[in-house]
């Protein structure tokens, strides 16, 4: 949610990986993979508590710092890790105006994750900077190009940052391909040449400040299944057992019907990946906003016959409720056989950029938010 700122040897030894790697317990596979010797490290958990801090080395460079709740400066992935948080997710863009979220940034993080014994996601937004519902613009260098050309560069930028880790002997868990995707990536006015799922009207385009309801990036839904497959089978040919993620926004919603047009397209996927942000809605309150997610978790997962993960939950950091909203839903979320873990969206920040969701003090110190992770792992 940027728009708010928002499957080796023998049939013993697989069963014994895919139990090791599910991501709920013991109650089947994580993941369709196959057959791999670089297969990363199972989590000491089933269940994932992930959070994205792709923005911790930006906020590091301006002098910020963090503490424990003790008040002893901390490095961040390290007080990650002491609230519970088993996993890191690093968004990565192809050809950012600085160096943030650039190959060697997120190498930087993701070897710090290592480190800490922590898990690692990389979250590839196939754009040079921000790619979400509002805005899945193609990278500079890839304007123009042809479906060829756009598949061999999706290709290209995956293996290339996908390398870069294996070289550091960091093996990502999950990889992401695309952010946000449900209007679609690597949007074109050229309907050949588009990915977008669905016609994206200008008045929706993030930046245009428009109101025009004229189509301005058309459908070509067989492309994006195309450029999605494209980015999975690159995940694939550098590590096999990587478990290869589909993401889309509004968990509350129900979006069935959009994994059924991408499976029909022939799109191709491991895991279902979910955002949601409960206390955003215009007249759903936070209650209903997590009933309604938890439902659609359970119905993707037996749709689907995948596991769904929320990649992205973010609460407002200056609400009363926030607490209690994050702890109701991990609560319930970790006794699901269908669901693989939460995500928290940069909980670091504090007002970081305008992020009004962080989990963090102005002083650099967790909030109650975050004690709905070290809860939840004392549940185990």
């Amino acid at each position: 949610m940027k728009e708010i700122y928002h499957n080796l040897k023998n049939y013993m030894l697989t069963a014994l990986l895919v139990l090791s790697s599910s991501a709920c317990g013991s109650h089947g596979n994580e993941q369709s993979g196959t057959d791999n010797s670089d297969t990363p490290a199972p989590s000491k958990t089933s269940f994932t508590q992930g959070a994205d801090i792709s923005w911790v080395s930006e906020m590091e460079k301006k002098g910020l710092k963090f503490y424990n709740h003790e008040g002893i400066e901390t490095d961040c992935f390290q007080l990650m890790k002491e609230l519970g948080i088993n996993a890191i997710r690093l968004r990565v863009w192809v050809n950012p105006k600085d160096r943030w979220n650039s190959k060697q940034d997120v190498v930087n993080k993701a070897r710090r994750a290592k480190e800490q014994g922590l898990d690692v996601m990389v979250d590839f937004h196939y754009s040079d900077s921000w790619a979400d519902p509002g805005q899945q613009f193609k990278p500079k260098a890839w304007i123009g190009k042809s479906v060829a050309e756009l598949k061999t560069a999706i290709a290209a930028h995956t293996i290339d940052i996908l390398q870069a880790l294996k070289a550091e002997d960091i093996s990502p868990r999950w990889v992401q391909v695309g952010n946000e995707i449900r209007p679609g990536m690597l949007w074109d006015e050229n309907v050949a040449l588009s990915g977008a799922f669905y016609d994206i009207r200008e008045c929706d385009v993030k930046g245009l400040n428009s109101t025009n309801e004229r189509v301005k990036y058309p459908q070509n839904t067989q492309n994006l299944a195309e450029f999605v497959n494209t980015g999975y089978d690159a995940v694939k040919k550098i590590f096999p057992q990587s478990i290869v993620i589909v993401h889309i926004d509004n968990a509350w919603d129900d979006l069935t019907w959009w994994f059924k047009q991408f499976k029909e397209a022939g799109g191709k996927l491991d895991m279902i990946g979910l955002s949601h942000y409960p206390q955003t809605h215009s007249t759903k309150l936070w209650q209903e906003m997590n009933l309604l997610a938890l439902k659609h978790i359970s119905q993707l997962a037996k749709t689907f016959q995948v596991k769904v993960m929320i990649t992205e939950i973010g609460v407002k950091q200056n609400d009363s409720a926030s607490a209690q909203v994050l702890a109701d839903f991990i609560n319930k979320a970790r006794d699901m056989e269908s669901c693989a873990g939460v995500w928290y969206w940069e909980p670091e920040c504090y007002e970081w950029n305008g992020y009004d969701m962080g989990a963090f003090d102005k002083n650099g110190k967790p909030t109650a938010i975050m004690n709905a992770f070290q809860s939840s792992t004392k549940r185990k």
